[in-house]
């Protein structure tokens, strides 16, 4: 019996946090002078997860959106949105997994509100992002790994 409760996946989540947060509105305030708001909008999304304790691991969501136009920048916002997670019990092959597809999309509400906040306050229209589907976006880096490997050998 106690060797299947020490089996038994477990997953917590244990803190919810903004690392690092900022905003640049280099064109301000000639930007809000460029006639209608049609910006061209680029999205990325970055993940990192590293070991805090036993079973504890940070894993930090950076999303960076850079908003142009007429050719200017009208603002760039970063967000590094954390989280402190407990998992036990999962077999290396799905802590990967759980770490780099599930618990970034804990986190992406988090990051998407911090985002459209710091936007709106900037005096810009709000921003909300779109959904991501961190499943694909790991399967694709883990794809990219194994070509890289491949290539490498």
């Amino acid at each position: 019996m106690t060797d299947q409760a020490t089996n038994q996946q477990q997953f917590a989540i244990q803190k919810i946090y903004i690392k690092d947060a900022s905003l640049e509105s280099p064109n301000a305030p000639g930007i809000f002078q460029e006639g209608q708001w049609q910006p061209e909008v680029n999205v990325q999304i970055n993940t990192a997860a590293k070991s805090a304790a036993e079973n504890q691991h940070e894993v930090v969501l950076t999303i960076t959106v850079t908003a142009k136009q007429s050719g200017k920048t009208a603002f760039l916002v970063e967000v590094k949105q954390a989280g402190l997670f407990m998992l036990s019990g999962f077999p290396k092959e799905q802590l990967g997994g759980m770490l780099g597809a599930y618990c970034p999309e804990v986190l992406f509400p988090f990051a998407r509100e911090a985002i459209s906040e710091l936007v709106g306050k900037a005096g810009f229209p709000q921003l909300l992002l779109a959904p991501v589907n961190f499943n694909a976006l790991y399967m694709q880096h883990q794809q990219q790994q194994a070509q890289q490997a491949g290539v490498a050998h």
